[in-house]
């Protein structure tokens, strides 16, 4: 059965009949109108352990705008209101990155919640933490280059929907050291969730081109982690690597930051 996955309190207004409305962005699932659907409850959104179905809704109505078109109509059953357009817009960015405009299309899903819920997560956990596809954003930085360093990566699901968000602090290592790291942490996650497929999306044209033969890697300090990424890449049933601009991994970026801002302001 197809799933439709909400942060916990959302879901708790499902329950509560306060909700019977979601927005999905860069949604390829192909819902249709009469379609059952069990609603997820992502009671900790970066633990899909926790997740649990809390019921069966079918789907009503079907529909898509732009998000600078949107009105009250469509937030009519959302759970959620929003004062501005940059309210929304923010909201978005936090979910599906910096990519989200005023143009960007979003599909309205209304559906009729019949509950019958109340699985948890070992109950589901082929539904919920086995993924076929995943996204990975990483990056990595060091603020002395070497000098205190973290790395940091997202991992998205089919939906776009942020699965598992993570910033590891390092300790003192180089940059390139600290992008590796964020490849290396995001595949074992991926590994972990069970995909078999592994989009990766990084800001670092040096270890994207590394990992896709172009560039030789002549540091040897990096070749042990080079090596074990190139075995973790084979547990996969494929791995895509694409260089994208800073601006476009935000996410992980964000994942950086926060480590070191975490760990340097206790210093």
């Amino acid at each position: 059965m197809k799933t439709l996955k909400l942060d916990h309190g959302l879901a708790q207004k499902v329950l509560t009949g306060e909700k019977n409305t979601t927005f999905r962005l860069f949604d390829d699932k192909d819902l249709s109108v009469n379609d059952e659907v069990e609603i997820i409850d992502k009671v900790q959104s970066d633990s899909p352990e926790t997740w649990k179905i809390i019921g069966v809704a079918q789907i009503e109505e079907i529909y898509e705008k732009r998000i600078g078109a949107l009105n009250e109509h469509d937030f009519e059953g959302h759970g959620v209101k929003y004062t501005s357009q940059d309210d929304l817009l923010k909201a978005f960015r936090n979910y599906y990155g910096e990519r989200v405009t005023s143009d960007t299309p979003v599909k309205i899903v209304r559906f009729k919640f019949s509950g019958g819920g109340g699985q948890m997560a070992s109950n589901v956990d082929k539904k919920t933490t086995n993924f076929k596809e995943l996204t990975l954003y990483a990056d990595g930085g060091s603020r002395g280059n070497p000098g205190p360093s973290a790395s940091g990566f997202a991992l998205l699901d089919d939906n776009g929907e942020i699965i598992v968000k993570k910033g590891i602090y390092l300790g003192v290592t180089t940059n390139n050291q600290a992008e590796y790291q964020s490849l290396k942490f995001g595949l074992q996650e991926a590994q972990k969730l069970q995909a078999q497929t592994v989009k990766v999306f990084m800001d670092s044209q040096l270890v994207i081109r590394q990992m896709q033969g172009i560039y030789k890697v002549k540091n040897r300090d990096l070749w042990p982690i080079y090596t074990a990424i190139k075995d973790l890449v084979t547990t996969f049933k494929k791995v895509e690597f694409k260089h994208v601009p800073r601006e476009l991994n935000k996410i992980a970026d964000g994942a950086v930051n926060e480590a070191l801002d975490e760990v340097l302001s206790k210093k």
